[in-house]
């Protein structure tokens, strides 16, 4: 296992090189470049954009200015803001946790539905329930997040002003878990519901997949309770496929939240990266881009390991 792990830290090292280089290459071709927020402003003149560009560095090369960046970013120097001039590893970090606290409770709530819904679904197949889950996780999946949030805004936050309609926290008011789960009920749910959707689907596909082997055939015959053969036997090698879209869709982690943190003003990783992109922030936007690239590559690392827990049939040379 301790080999398996360092060779993976190894191969990985290339792919994250490889996912800040294009991204780099990317930002320095889009037109105006990195100073276009200053460009449109009357009271700047020429010579104060060149000054800027000596001092930023961004007259040197293009590989001169990404091992400069490759660099700092590795010490712990991400440079500062463009903007609001502060450092770039204070902004993601102050971030960072929020979006963490706010798509790593969706994706909770979401397991939590989804895994008993497609279970029950894949045991009583056809039935009324079935159908009606079925349809219901086709509504969600299809139904625009940024749709569904808009409207449970309206209706839980304007009309029966029962939770808030944004933010983390209620301003002037000291903290306290009630008032922040508050605010986390419909950012929450906007989330879980299309994702749950989801989930249930695959949930239930590799459940009416498993329930026709004949292990689980043998355990019927056996006169084992339902129960255990449905969630220790059938369901630890149904959910392999499931750990891998759910390793394969984490970088909606960060996609998801640019729409949900929008929506119900949150002040996490998503929103940070839209005002960034909106205000040509160059240092931030790749800070963002770095952290997104490291959390889906340790996302799918924590899979594969994950693989050999549920299934002992793995093995790791």
């Amino acid at each position: 296992m301790r080999t398996y792990l360092l060779r993976r830290l190894l191969e990985l090292l290339p792919l994250l090189l490889g996912i800040t280089l294009i991204v780099f290459i990317v930002m320095q071709s889009i037109p105006g470049g990195p100073l276009s927020a200053y460009k449109g402003n009357p009271r700047i003149r020429e010579e104060d954009l060149a000054r800027l560009e000596r001092q930023l560095g961004l007259d040197q090369p293009v590989p001169v200015q990404y091992l400069r960046w490759l660099t700092g970013f590795v010490q712990g120097d991400w440079g500062y803001s463009y903007v609001t001039q502060q450092p770039v590893l204070q902004m993601v970090g102050e971030r960072l946790g929020k979006t963490l606290l706010l798509m790593g409770l969706s994706l909770l709530v979401t397991l939590l539905l989804a895994i008993p819904l497609g279970i029950i679904s894949a045991t009583r197949q056809y039935s009324f329930f079935d159908y009606t889950v079925t349809t219901a996780a086709f509504i969600g999946y299809a139904l625009p997040s940024f749709w569904l949030g808009l409207i449970l805004i309206l209706v839980f936050s304007l009309q029966l002003r029962w939770f808030p309609a944004g933010g983390m926290e209620t301003l002037g008011a000291p903290f306290s878990l009630q008032d922040r789960l508050r605010h986390l009920v419909l950012p929450v749910f906007t989330v879980a519901f299309a994702s749950t959707g989801f989930y249930t689907r695959y949930v239930r596909s590799a459940m009416l997949e498993v329930k026709s082997q004949d292990y689980i055939r043998t355990a019927n015959a056996k006169g084992l309770a339902e129960r255990v053969i449905l969630y220790k036997h059938a369901f630890k090698n149904a959910a392999l496929p499931l750990i891998t879209v759910i390793a394969l869709h984490a970088p909606q982690i960060f996609t998801g939240a640019v729409v949900i943190e929008t929506i119900f003003s949150w002040p996490g990783m998503g929103r940070l990266y839209w005002e960034s992109a909106t205000r040509f922030d160059y240092p931030v936007l790749m800070a963002v881009v770095a952290v997104s690239a490291l959390l889906v590559v340790f996302a799918n690392l924590v899979a594969d390991l994950t693989y050999g827990f549920m299934d002992p049939r793995v093995r790791y040379d």
